[in-house]
C-alpha cells in the first residue's frame, strides 16, 4: 500500500485550471501545459491517500479492471516505471481515460464511505503523461504473425483498444474509418479544450509502428460492401459506436438554426484544429439553447463559449440533482449528483425540470424562440406545470440528447445482424453477432456508454475473435457483453 496514513493526514486536492478569462480565448486544454504535468506538484501526496482497504471496490468501479491500489503505491514510491507497467497492463489508452472518463472508480472508492475519495483519475493521467514525457511508451509489434486478417470497423476507444490487441497478438489487423482522420469521436467528437489531439496521434503513431493499417476516408458500407469486407478479412469487429442521434418532435422543428450536436461540434473542432468548413455552423453573437444536461451538452457549452455566443442556456428534462450522494444510489454504484465541468465554469445558466413545447420562427423561417414548461416527476412519469409555459430566445439550438444506436443504412443492413429490442447490434457471450466471424464492441453493441466500458469491450472483444481465429487465446478479457455498471 502507500502511505498507511496518507489518508488521514492529507485532503482530496486536484490541479488548479487555467484562469477562465484566459482559456476561453483559446483550444488549448482547461490545465495549464497538460492535466498529468498540472498535477505532478501535489500527485505523490494525492496517490498517498489511497488506504489498505482490503477489498478495493475500484476494480468494480472500473470495468477495466485497472489495479489502482498498486499504481497508487508506486507513484507514492516514485517508481513510474512501474506505475505505468501496472496501468498499461489493464487500459491500452490512460490519457484517453484519465482526462475523459467520469471515473466510476472513484465513486467506489472505499475511502469515498465517509471521505472525499482518493482522486484516481488525476493520478492515472499523470503517470502516462509523465510515461511519454520520458520515453517509457514504446510500439509492442508482435514476435510472429498468424497469417490471419481482421477489419474492425470504426476507430473510435472499442475499436482502436480491439486493433491493438489483435495487431500485438500477431494478426494483421486494418481499422477502417469512415471520416478523413483516424480516432472516430475522439477526434471530430471530443473537444481541443478536453482532448489535445496530439495526445491522440501519439497513440496512432504507435499503434502504426507496431503495424495496424488505418484506413481513414473509406465508408466500408459503399465502397467495399458486406460481401467483399467478409471475402477479404477472415474476421470483422464492428465498432462504429452509437451514432444515431436522439431527436425532438415538436412543432417548429424544420426551422433553420435546430441542429443535432453531432453536427455542431465536429465542425468546430476541425477549424480549432486548423481546417476551414464551409457554411460552418457557428455560435457568434447568437443566443444558444443546448437540449440536454450530459457531457456532449457541456462540449456544446464550451465551444458556443469560445465561439463568442452572446447567451447560452442549457436545459435539462429532469431535476436538478443534489450537491451528494442521495440515498437511493449509496456507496459504491455511481450516484447522480450535481456536477461542474470546467465548461460550466466559464459561462452560460442550467435549467432544471422543463421540457420543450415548441420553436418559434421569424420571417426567413429561422429559429428566434424556444417555448419551455415547467415538469414535475410523478406516478412515475413526467407531468407540465400549468401556468409556467415562457419563451426563452434561441437563434442557434443544439440537441444533445443522446443516441439510439448505430446507424442502419449502410453495412449493418448489408451484414444483416440480428438486433436486440434497443436497436443495437446483439451479440453472443464471446462478443460475435449473428453472422458468423462478425463481432460487436463498444457502443454499437451496448448502447451509448462510457468510454471506459468501450475500451473493456475493445479488449475483451479482441480476445474473443483471437480465439475464434486460433482456437485459444492469452489476451486478457475483463468483462462479458451482458455486465453493467454497479447499480441498487
Amino acid at each position: 500500500m502507500a502511505d498507511p496514513r496518507g489518508f488521514l493526514k492529507d485532503g482530496r486536492k486536484v490541479a488548479e485550471r487555467r484562469p477562465v478569462e484566459e482559456r476561453v480565448q483559446d483550444w488549448n486544454e482547461v490545465y495549464p501545459g497538460s492535466a498529468g504535468r498540472a498535477l505532478l506538484p501535489i500527485i505523490t501526496q494525492q496517490a498517498g491517500r489511497c488506504m489498505d482497504c482490503g477489498i478495493p471496490f475500484c476494480h468494480q468501479g472500473c470495468p477495466l479492471g485497472n489495479i489502482i491500489p498498486e499504481w497508487n503505491d508506486l507513484v507514492w514510491r516514485d517508481d513510474w516505471e512501474g506505475a505505468i507497467e501496472r496501468l498499461h497492463a489493464t487500459n491500452n489508452f490512460p490519457e484517453f481515460t484519465g482526462r475523459l472518463c467520469p471515473a466510476p472508480c472513484e465513486t467506489a472508492c472505499v475511502l469515498g464511505i465517509n471521505q472525499d475519495p482518493v482522486t484516481i483519475k488525476n493520478v492515472e493521467v499523470s503517470i502516462i503523461d509523465k510515461a511519454w514525457e520520458s520515453g517509457l511508451v514504446r510500439p509492442q509489434p508482435p514476435e510472429w504473425l498468424s497469417g490471419r486478417t481482421v477489419a474492425v470497423i470504426g476507430s473510435g476507444p472499442a475499436g482502436l483498444a480491439a486493433a491493438q490487441q489483435l495487431t500485438r497478438a500477431g494478426h494483421t489487423v486494418a481499422v477502417y474509418e469512415r471520416a478523413d482522420k483516424v480516432g472516430g469521436l475522439l477526434r471530430y467528437g471530443i473537444p481541443e479544450f478536453k482532448m489535445e489531439k496530439k495526445h491522440l496521434d501519439k497513440r496512432l503513431e504507435q499503434m502504426r509502428r507496431e503495424g495496424t493499417v488505418f484506413r481513414p476516408g473509406v465508408d466500408v458500407g459503399s465502397a467495399l460492401g458486406a460481401d467483399k469486407l467478409r471475402e477479404r478479412y477472415d474476421a470483422v469487429v464492428l465498432a462504429m459506436g452509437a451514432t444515431e442521434p436522439r431527436d425532438l418532435a415538436v412543432t417548429g422543428r424544420e426551422l433553420g438554426g435546430i441542429h443535432q450536436a453531432m453536427e455542431f461540434l465536429p465542425q468546430a473542432n476541425r477549424v480549432a484544429l486548423g481546417a476551414e468548413v464551409e457554411g460552418q455552423i457557428l455560435a457568434t453573437g447568437k443566443h444558444v439553447v443546448i437540449i440536454g444536461g450530459g457531457d456532449t451538452g457541456a462540449d456544446c457549452l464550451g465551444t458556443s463559449t469560445r465561439q463568442g455566443a452572446a447567451s447560452i442556456t442549457q436545459l435539462e428534462i429532469m431535476p436538478e440533482p443534489p450537491q451528494s450522494r442521495p440515498a437511493g444510489q449509496p456507496w459504491p454504484t455511481y450516484p447522480m449528483t450535481f456536477r461542474v465541468s470546467s465548461a460550466h465554469e466559464e459561462a452560460g445558466e442550467r435549467v432544471y425540470a422543463v421540457s420543450t413545447k415548441e420553436f418559434l420562427g421569424d420571417e426567413d423561417g429561422n429559429v428566434r424562440a424556444l417555448r419551455l414548461v415547467d415538469v414535475v416527476f410523478e406516478g412515475g412519469k413526467l407531468t407540465e406545470i400549468e401556468g409556467t409555459e415562457r419563451d426563452i430566445p434561441a437563434e442557434l439550438v443544439l440537441f444533445a440528447m443522446g443516441f439510439l444506436g448505430p446507424e442502419k443504412p449502410g453495412l449493418v443492413e448489408q451484414l444483416g445482424v440480428d438486433l436486440d429490442e434497443r436497436g443495437n447490434i446483439k451479440r453472443d457471450l464471446a462478443y460475435q453477432s449473428s453472422v458468423p466471424g462478425v463481432f460487436v464492441a463498444g457502443d454499437a453493441g451496448r448502447g451509448q456508454s462510457l468510454i471506459v466500458w468501450a475500451i473493456a469491450e475493445g479488449r475483451a472483444a479482441a480476445a474473443a475473435v483471437d480465439t475464434f481465429l486460433t482456437g485459444s487465446t492469452t489476451l486478457p478479457s475483463p468483462i462479458k457483453p451482458t455486465e453493467r455498471p454497479l447499480v441498487v
